[in-house]
């Protein structure tokens, strides 16, 4: 239909531009001149830069792929997974798409307009505090003033912002892997992919690929567990809500980086989905894309439900389900970490009073 095809424009052309960033054909060659001059650009700016560092530890999740690798739904992992074994942590974040610069400490008022979609979603699910701001040391501080308890702070992306000292750098490699294994523009990666070797543990989300690196490799498991109403905040197992479908229509959309992967996992749950939207990352419902789908079931991901929450006439519909989407991390990683913090931080490992695991 004229109207789908419109929505997912913005999708095909970022599909489109992956497929090309998947092998070394003729367009990467004739931009394999530009991305010399970008590795030059980002090697002399890695080299000026100056750390600065927090009082707390620090620990980064980031990629060198460019664009979704799952580093949100990993944050929100870790620092749950931290808070359970004593830590206090916080999230910092650049807040992408955000329409203001100064740093921002997330509140139950922040809209997704002024923090970007993925921080005000930590916010909410990791239950933790977040700051969001270009620059993730002001960032930081901004949190650690507001929150004196917070004694962790780990850095939603930032691997390439290197003005932030860290303690702990964990690379993610999505479903995509490495693609051609060029920088930008010829390729998808922010760094090459030695900068692999230097990073202290990479975690392998959706993907099987195969790396030239003894950097510590550590699987997440992700999965969609439960599903929530929308409009009601009814909840239902995710394979209650597909046998309760069955038969009847139902749409899936998506505003994230691999809208594909989202479907499939639907399908494996039993959901038939008559049409599926590929919004594009972080798409900004400025317009209403369910309002004309025939529909009597429509599944969203979380990082679209904080913005069409605060959307009356999405927020009200009742078709509007969001599937919940949880990644566990391996318990040999999050020890890692914690030696690795001891490492750097001798005299302020210690974890709450409390804590069983100290």
């Amino acid at each position: 239909m004229p109207r789908s095809r419109a929505l997912n424009a913005r999708a095909k052309l970022e599909s489109w531009v992956h497929r090309q960033w998947s092998r070394k054909g003729i367009i990467p060659w004739l931009l394999s001149p530009l991305s010399f001059i970008f590795l030059c650009v980002t090697q002399c700016r890695c080299r000026d830069a100056v750390p600065r560092r927090l009082p707390v530890p620090v620990v980064v999740v980031g990629n060198i792929y460019v664009g979704g690798t799952g580093k949100t739904p990993v944050t929100i992992a870790l620092a749950k997974q931290m808070a359970a074994r004593g830590w206090r942590p916080g999230v910092i974040s650049r807040g992408y798409g955000r329409r203001e610069d100064p740093p921002l400490l997330i509140s139950p008022e922040t809209t997704a307009a002024s923090s970007g979609d993925e921080p005000l979603l930590i916010a909410r699910k990791a239950l933790v505090p977040v700051a969001v701001g270009q620059d993730r040391v002001e960032a930081g501080r901004l949190l650690l003033k507001s929150h004196p308890e917070v004694n962790l702070i780990i850095s939603d992306d930032g691997l390439q912002h290197y003005g932030i000292a860290r303690d702990v750098e964990l690379c993610v490699i999505g479903a995509r892997g490495l693609g051609n294994e060029w920088v930008l523009p010829a390729g998808p990666l922010r760094e090459p992919p030695s900068r692999l070797d230097h990073v202290d543990a990479i975690i392998l989300n959706s993907t099987g690929e195969v790396l030239a690196t003894r950097t510590p490799r550590f699987a997440a498991a992700p999965s969609l567990a439960s599903c929530r109403s929308l409009a009601t905040g009814e909840t239902a197992d995710i394979d209650e809500l597909a046998e309760r479908m069955r038969g009847r229509k139902t749409a899936a959309a998506a505003g994230i980086a691999a809208p594909s992967r989202f479907f499939s996992m639907l399908r494996a749950h039993g959901f038939v989905c008559s049409e599926t939207l590929e919004l594009g990352d972080h798409f900004d419902y400025a317009v209403n894309p369910f309002k004309a789908l025939q529909a009597d079931c429509i599944l969203i991901t979380e990082k679209d439900a904080v913005k069409c929450r605060q959307i009356p006439e999405i927020s009200s519909d009742a078709r509007i389900w969001v599937a919940q989407y949880d990644i566990t991390l391996e318990n040999y990683l999050i020890e890692l970490i914690e030696r690795k913090i001891r490492e750097h931080f001798p005299r302020k490992e210690e974890k709450p009073h409390g804590s069983q695991n100290h």
